[in-house]
Parts: C-alpha cells; sequence; structure tokens
C-alpha cells in the first residue's frame, strides 16, 4: 500500500466542470460546493464516515436539472479513489455495513476487484429530497461504482422516509468503502487477489470500461 493514498481528478465537459480531490487516508473531512445542498450535505456525510478528506468543486448546467452534475460528480469521485488507490495492494479489498437511520435501515457492501458493478435497490418514493431527484440517487451510485472500478451493491431492508433511507445509504457505503480501502498487512505488497491483480480494466476518461462500452459483463474470479 502506498504511503500517499491521495488524487485529484479533473472533468470539464460543455455541461459540468468539475474538480475532485480525495485523501483516502484523512480524517472525515470535507469541503463541498456543487451547487445542490442536498449533495453536498451527502458527500460531507460520505467523507466523514469514511475517513476521506474530500475537496469537491462542481459548476454545472443547473439552469437544465441536476442530472450532470450529480453524474459528473459521481464519475469524478470514483476516479480519484481509484486513483488514490494505485495498484489496489496491500488493503482488505471488501467491505460492507449495515447503517440504521431512524425507521430507515439499509446494507451496502463493496468490493475494489478492478471490475465495475452495481446493483442499487433503494426504492424511493418522493420525487425530491432537499434539491435532489431521487431518481439520481441510484444514479450516483452507479456512475461512482463505474468510475471507481468497483463492485457496490446497496439495499433497502427496512424503512419509508426518503430522506432517512439516502441518508443511511451514504453512510452504509462510506463505512463499506472505508473498510475495503484499508490497509491488511497480509497483502502487504501485493493485490489480495488469486490472480495476482486488481483493476486490470482499462477505464477511459468517461469512468466506464471498455468492456461496458463493448456491453459486456465482469470476468467473474479474482
Amino acid at each position: 500500500m502506498s504511503e500517499t493514498r491521495r488524487a485529484v481528478v479533473e472533468r470539464q465537459t460543455a455541461e459540468t466542470k468539475i474538480r475532485i480531490e480525495v485523501n483516502l487516508d484523512g480524517r472525515g473531512q470535507a469541503r463541498v460546493r456543487s451547487g445542490i445542498g442536498f449533495l453536498d450535505h451527502m458527500l460531507a456525510t460520505l467523507a466523514r464516515h469514511a475517513f476521506f478528506d474530500l475537496d469537491v468543486e462542481a459548476q454545472g448546467d443547473l439552469q437544465v436539472d441536476p442530472h450532470h452534475t450529480v453524474e459528473d460528480v459521481a464519475i469524478c469521485l470514483g476516479q480519484a479513489i481509484a486513483k488514490a488507490l494505485g495498484r489496489r495492494e496491500g488493503i482488505a479489498r471488501f467491505g460492507w455495513a449495515v447503517i440504521p437511520m431512524d425507521d430507515a435501515l439499509v446494507m451496502a457492501a463493496v468490493d475494489l476487484s478492478g471490475r465495475p458493478y452495481s446493483d442499487v435497490d433503494l426504492p424511493l418514493l418522493s420525487p425530491q429530497v432537499g434539491a435532489l431527484d431521487t431518481q439520481l440517487v441510484a444514479e450516483f451510485f452507479r456512475s461512482l461504482s463505474w468510475a471507481g472500478a468497483l463492485n457496490l451493491h446497496v439495499r433497502r431492508l427496512a424503512g419509508q422516509n426518503d430522506h432517512h433511507l439516502v441518508e443511511a445509504a451514504f453512510k452504509a457505503v462510506a463505512r463499506a468503502l472505508a473498510a475495503a480501502v484499508a490497509g491488511d498487512p497480509r497483502t502487504a505488497g501485493k493485490p489480495p487477489s488469486t490472480k495476482g491483480v486488481l483493476g486490470e480494466e482499462d477505464h477511459g476518461a468517461d469512468g466506464q470500461s471498455q468492456r461496458r462500452a463493448a456491453g459486456g459483463g465482469s470476468t467473474g474470479g479474482g
């Protein structure tokens, strides 16, 4: 595991301009400015409970809708995590958490396998939570997964309050990530995989693997 697990990712399109800096070995400090208040709150929550230091500066076409900003922030965050992990040596690789928040109970599980896959089962009834469209919550996690080359499952186990469910989901993903990126001396100097390598897929600038673009799935194993 490298001594410094930090990364900066910048992305500019006709729709958004994003800069994200992440330190995987931080203290949970966050400075987030996306123009979407509830997204800022969730990203700060993720940083706090993953123990990442996170700096996010995002400008997007919010006069159109928040979709582009939410998706591109997730892409950049996933890319930054992947970049900071490097060869993914000396890490635990797997992490999971079940987080309650009042009536809500949400499970998240992460595998830093280098093979992107996501399955988000988080039914939400309200069209919005704060200024965030609820349909973009699952989109955020999917984009994070593909850009970060990680396997991510999110499940609602109980609860009806959408605010509580979304916040519990971000906290669960955060704790799962914290466990997965943690150092494991038993895998020092090597990836935790029978293949001897993690992250073998080639990810383009849009954060999506060539395999996905071609319509394929993950290779399994590892």
